[in-house]
C-alpha cells in the first residue's frame, strides 16, 4: 500500500477502536483505522458477554454506565446510518445484583442514585418470588468447587440490588461492524490485516506508525484502541514511564449451558452473583453464559503474549463456573462437555480503564479496558474525541481534567477519574463481569 495520511490513526478495530473512529470523523477528521486482525471485533470483543450494568465502585464509572446505556437503546438514532442492514440490538432484561460482603449494597445504592439510575431494593422472598429456582442462601466467601466447604449450608439469606434498564446487546461483534460501517460512511479508512511494528515521533510528538508491510502511515495523532496488545504499542511508542497504572492481558472464559427447567422471570435477568463468584444471562435458544466474578480462590490467567492463548474453554474452568452457578440455581445441570469461549482482556491495575493523553503529544490510550467496557464502547468514543480536541488545542489535561457533559442524563463526568496518572484504589470491584 501507498503511504497515508490521514489527521489521526486508530490501531484497533474492536468496538472500542471503532467507537473512536466515529467519534473523530463525526468532529471532522480524517481517521485510518488499523487492525492486524481479518475482520472488525475479531478480538476480545468478540468473545464480550455485552452486558450493559452499572454497578461500579466510581461515580465516573456508574455515570458513563448510565449515560452508555442510552446510547445502546436508541442504537439506530446513534449511528445514523443509512440503508437496510443487521444492527445489533439491546435486550433490556434488568440485573440482579445479589448481596456480598465485597461491595456494600448502600455504597453502590449512593452511586445509583447520585447518577439516576433507577433502581429496586430486593430482599430474599422477593428473590424467591422475582426468580423462581434461585437459592438465596449466603455463601460466601466464593471457594473451589472440589472443597467440601463448597457444599456447606448457608450463613443466612441474601438480598439484592434490582436496576430494571440494564440488559445486554445480542451480538457484540455486529456492534462493533456497525460502528465501523458508521465511521467509513463518514470517510474513514479500515485497514485489516495490517501490523504496526513501529509508532514514529519527532522529539515530543507523535509523527505516524510503520506496518510490517513496510508503509508508513503519517498523522499528528494516534490512538491507542488496541486492547490486549495496547500495552505492547505503548512500549513500541516510548510511552508508560509517568503512568501510575499498569496493564496486563488476562485470559477469560464465558460458558454457555442450557436453562434451568423450571418458570423464571420474563425476561430472564442478568444474575451477578459475587457471593458464590459467577454471573449468568440469558443466549439465544434457551441458553444461559455464565462467566466468572475473578474471586480470590481463583487463581487469575495472566498471559504474556494474547496471540498465544487457547481460545477454546477448558473442562476445569467450564466446571467451576457452572457447578458455581448451579449452587445459585439447583435445577441447572454441569453438561459434561464444555461449551463456550475464551477471550483476552487488557486488565488494569485497578480494574478500571486509562482512557487519557500520554507523555507524547498527540499519542492518546483508550486501554486497560477489562472486558468490562464493552458497554461504555460508544461513549467512549466521545471521551476520546472531545479530549483530542481539547488537548490537541492546547488544554492541559493533566493539570485541568476535561469534563465532559452528557447529552442524555446531563451528568458531568470529570475525565480525571480515567487519568494514567490516578492513584490506584484497592476498593475498585475488580471483576471482569461482562
Amino acid at each position: 500500500m501507498t503511504d497515508v495520511r490521514p489527521d489521526a490513526v486508530v490501531v484497533g478495530a474492536g468496538v472500542i477502536g471503532a467507537a473512536v473512529a466515529l467519534e473523530l470523523a463525526r468532529a471532522g477528521r480524517q481517521v485510518v483505522v488499523v487492525d492486524k486482525a481479518g475482520a472488525v471485533g475479531h478480538g476480545s470483543t468478540s468473545a464480550s458477554s455485552a452486558i450493559i450494568r452499572f454497578n461500579y465502585s466510581t461515580f465516573a464509572s456508574v455515570a458513563t454506565a448510565w449515560e452508555a446505556q442510552h446510547l445502546w437503546t436508541s442504537w439506530p438514532d446513534h449511528l445514523r446510518l443509512t440503508g437496510p442492514r443487521p444492527l445489533a440490538a439491546f435486550h433490556r432484561t434488568g440485573a440482579v445484583l445479589l448481596d456480598s460482603p465485597e461491595v456494600e449494597p448502600s455504597e453502590t445504592a449512593a452511586l445509583f442514585e447520585r447518577a439516576g439510575v433507577p433502581y429496586e431494593r430486593w430482599d430474599a422472598p422477593t428473590l424467591r418470588k422475582r426468580l423462581p429456582g434461585i437459592d438465596p442462601g449466603r455463601y460466601w466467601p466464593p471457594k473451589p468447587v472440589d472443597d467440601d466447604a463448597f457444599f456447606a449450608d448457608p450463613s443466612g439469606e441474601l438480598g439484592a440490588l434490582f436496576t430494571p434498564d440494564a440488559g445486554y446487546v445480542d451480538d457484540p461483534r455486529l456492534a462493533a461492524l456497525n460502528l465501523a460501517d458508521a465511521a467509513i460512511g463518514l470517510g474513514a479508512q479500515l485497514l485489516l490485516h495490517h501490523t504496526v511494528v513501529a509508532v514514529d515521533r519527532h522529539a515530543d510528538r507523535v509523527t505516524g506508525v510503520r506496518l510490517a508491510d513496510g508503509s508508513r502511515i503519517a498523522a499528528p495523532v494516534v490512538v491507542n484502541a488496541a486492547g490486549p496488545w495496547s500495552g505492547g504499542l505503548n512500549r513500541l511508542a516510548g510511552v508508560g514511564a509517568d503512568f501510575t497504572i499498569g496493564v496486563r492481558p488476562l485470559r477469560e472464559e464465558v460458558h454457555q449451558v442450557p436453562a434451568p427447567d423450571v418458570r423464571t422471570a420474563d425476561p430472564f435477568p442478568l444474575v451477578a452473583d459475587l457471593d458464590v463468584g459467577t454471573y449468568v444471562r440469558t443466549a439465544p435458544g434457551g441458553q444461559l453464559l455464565v462467566g466468572g466474578t475473578e474471586p480470590d480462590c481463583d487463581p487469575h490467567e495472566w498471559i504474556d503474549d494474547p496471540d498465544e492463548a487457547d481460545p477454546r474453554p477448558t473442562a476445569r474452568r467450564f466446571r467451576t463456573q457452572v457447578t458455581r452457578a448451579a449452587r445459585r440455581f439447583p435445577a441447572l445441570r454441569v453438561p459434561n462437555r464444555p461449551l463456550g469461549a475464551a477471550g483476552v482482556y487488557d486488565v488494569a491495575d485497578d480494574w478500571t480503564p486509562i482512557y487519557d493523553r500520554t507523555a507524547l503529544d498527540g499519542y492518546y490510550v483508550a486501554m486497560g479496558t477489562s472486558g468490562n467496557q464493552f458497554k461504555n464502547a460508544p461513549l467512549v468514543g466521545r471521551y476520546l474525541a472531545t479530549l483530542i480536541d481539547r488537548v490537541e488545542a492546547g488544554h492541559d489535561h493533566d493539570g485541568d481534567p476535561v469534563h465532559f457533559r452528557c447529552d442524555h442524563t446531563g451528568t458531568v463526568v470529570d475525565l480525571g477519574a480515567f487519568s494514567r496518572r490516578r492513584p490506584v484504589r484497592t476498593d475498585s470491584a475488580r471483576t471482569v463481569m461482562g
